[in-house]
């Protein structure tokens, strides 16, 4: 009997631990965010914002879109509310599923090299500005700044301008120098630079 019961008493004791090993059952995941797929009516355009790839994508005008356009923010789809929230914009509306998302301009061209318009890129209005162009004559002008290199160059007092000749690759300045028979000329250019710097009569009367 004294068998049959440590026996008995072993057996229920591999039960309760049995019992208590037993895990619970895991929780399943949450199921995935289902992704909308952006319509047509949204005039989306370009391969994912904002870099290629991307499940977000520009959205140009539209009648479903016209009432969230903004001159001074892109307007961009997103399929999901985390891609909507990651762009850091503020979302203004949504249509069947897609989050429409107001980027301001600065934030939207970050990166991208180029300007957008409502429908997508656009070409720059004006080029670069051209290089400021520095005057023939007047105050510190080309003709001033080839007297001032004559004068170094030559060490002596140029007297005037002889004859100024123009070109579309650069301009000679011909100036008279005290003491020499033939005038002095240099090559500047309209960007003030003053190049070479020679005398025009025989070398030999310097």
């Amino acid at each position: 009997m004294k068998f049959k019961a440590i026996v008995a008493g072993a057996s229920a004791l591999a039960l309760v631990a049995c019992g208590e090993s037993t895990s619970e059952p895991e929780a399943e995941a949450a199921p995935a965010e289902e992704l909308a797929v952006i319509p047509e009516s949204l005039a989306p355009f370009g391969d994912g914002y904002p870099n290629a790839g991307d499940p977000c994508q520009r959205l140009g005008e539209s009648a479903a879109t016209s009432n969230y356009l903004d001159d001074s923010a892109m307007l961009v789809g997103c399929p999901s509310e985390a891609s909507a929230e990651a762009l850091g914009g503020t979302i203004v509306g949504n249509v069947e599923g897609v989050r429409l998302v107001s980027v301001p301009m600065g934030d939207a061209n970050a990166g991208t090299g180029e300007a957008m318009g409502e429908n997508g890129p656009v070409a720059a209005a004006t080029q670069a500005a051209a290089p400021a162009q520095v005057p023939i004559r007047g105050a510190n002008s080309l003709e001033s700044r080839c007297a001032d290199k004559v004068a170094s160059t030559v060490g002596a007092p140029v007297l005037g301008t002889n004859r100024i000749e123009e070109s579309e690759a650069a301009i000679g300045i011909y100036v008279n120098v005290q003491g020499a028979e033939a005038p002095w000329r240099c090559l500047a250019y309209r960007d003030g630079t003053i190049g070479e710097v020679m005398y025009t009569g025989s070398e030999g009367a310097l």
